[in-house]
């Protein structure tokens, strides 16, 4: 990551994360929201997953909200989470679900999350679906990965997580959990984090991004690989072709909203793709992380705006 773009990332990131700013924001900005998020509810994300499907591209579907200040909020959203399972089932389109373990009490009370997490992993169980918990800053890292493992060791298997390149740890973590046949969405990370726990420089964040999927595809182990950056994307297809591992064997995952054409021309290839699609009221702290990944999503929102 060059010098520019740390300076763009950490100062928009500073900048968004001001009370006013947040204010502001979110009493005008929902509009320009709008490029990053599928709608406010349930039917309108559902109706963007089917017209997805009919492009060949999958979906999983997260229900916004992080950051909670009580117990009842964490039960609200799991209750939503319930309710989205469902809407999946009846609607019949191809997508699961990605919840933040925030979002379900993780920063208030480990035991209550977790209980509010395995109610919705079981429900998606009962449905046929798969549970993604998404991978937040370095505070919550090896809570995520415990609550995974211990789901798992009840039996609750269509569950994984995610695991961010830019962090030292990393690679000692994917080999812990492809050992416990954990499924994992891999990606190069979106929070802010210190020099301490993570890498800054972009070449070996890229480094370690392919050592993560590496590991999965010279090991046969299916792979989720989430990257709008085409150097991954090449690379990815060109170590496929010479080591004759099939399209089946991965696929790869891009966000909603950005560059919706190339997730289309990938299906269109025989790749497997699968659009994060976020829905929701509590849009900000995502629409901010998404701003602050480079400036070309910002000119995005502005050329909206104008």
């Amino acid at each position: 990551m060059g010098i520019g773009s740390k300076w763009y990332r950490k100062s928009l990131l500073t900048i968004t994360g001001m009370p006013l700013v947040e204010k502001l924001s979110t009493a005008y900005g929902k509009k320009l929201a709008g490029r990053f998020i599928a709608g406010e509810t349930l039917d309108e994300a559902l109706d963007e997953v089917e017209k997805l499907g009919k492009l060949g591209v999958m979906a999983t579907l997260d229900h916004l909200g992080e950051g909670i200040r009580n117990l009842s909020e964490a039960s609200a959203y799991k209750e939503q989470y319930l309710k989205l399972i469902e809407g999946i089932a009846q609607r019949k389109v191809i997508s699961n679900v990605s919840l933040k373990p925030t979002q379900m009490g993780l920063a208030l009370d480990h035991a209550a999350c977790f209980a509010n997490i395995r109610d919705v992993v079981k429900h998606a169980r009962r449905h046929r679906n798969f549970v993604r918990i998404d991978m937040e800053n370095t505070p919550f890292t090896q809570a995520t990965i415990d609550i995974v493992k211990r789901l798992h060791a009840e039996g609750l298997t269509n569950v994984g997580t995610v695991l961010q390149a830019y962090l030292f740890r990393t690679e000692q973590d994917v080999r812990d959990l492809l050992q416990a046949r954990i499924s994992l969405r891999l990606v190069k990370g979106a929070y802010k984090e210190s020099s301490e726990v993570a890498y800054q420089d972009k070449a070996e964040i890229i480094d370690s991004f392919k050592s993560m999927i590496k590991l999965h595809l010279d090991k046969g182990i299916y792979a989720a690989i989430a990257s709008h950056d085409d150097t991954i994307i090449s690379w990815v297809k060109t170590y496929a072709r010479a080591h004759r591992i099939p399209k089946h064997a991965f696929e790869f995952q891009m966000l909603y909203g950005l560059r919706m054409n190339e997730q289309a021309r990938l299906a269109k290839e025989g790749y497997r793709i699968r659009c994060y699609v976020p829905y929701g009221s509590m849009w900000y702290p995502y629409f901010t992380r998404r701003l602050a990944e480079k400036p070309a999503n910002l000119m995005l929102v502005l050329k909206n705006m104008f």
